[in-house]
């Protein structure tokens, strides 16, 4: 059974907790260019999660916190994007490691997706 690292009820601490571990691990890939050029891209994107989370708790109106919770919604499963590309031009070396970290991006996806769908059905 795979550990839950990330296992948080408080979501800013969780998308904080999911940015750091992905930054913690690109400091371990191998220096080529597309593990630099797709770290980058996850390390912009992973934190974009939680950035956007926060933005979206600070809301003004329900339109503007629907925006921003989809902004995070998108930069978690662009994250999984990047994690399977690293997973893939590196033959799995990293496997149980990524593996985790793409876990992690799906299941906040899937989180802020049904908060999403939570404060549209609250909307209508």
């Amino acid at each position: 059974m795979k550990e839950k690292r990330f296992n948080n009820f408080d979501l800013e601490e969780r998308t904080f907790k999911f940015a750091k571990a992905v930054s913690i691990f690109i400091k371990k890939l191998s220096v080529n260019t597309s593990n630099i050029e797709y770290g980058k891209q996850l390390i912009r994107s992973s934190g974009s999660v939680g950035a956007n989370y926060i933005e979206a708790n600070e809301a003004l109106s329900k339109k503007d916190l629907l925006m921003r919770m989809r902004i995070s919604r998108k930069e978690a499963k662009e994250s999984a994007y990047w994690i399977r590309l690293i997973i893939s031009v590196n033959n799995n070396v990293y496997g149980e490691e990524l593996n985790l970290l793409y876990d992690e991006a799906i299941e906040l996806k899937k989180i802020l997706s049904q908060i999403i769908i939570n404060t549209e059905d609250k909307k209508n």
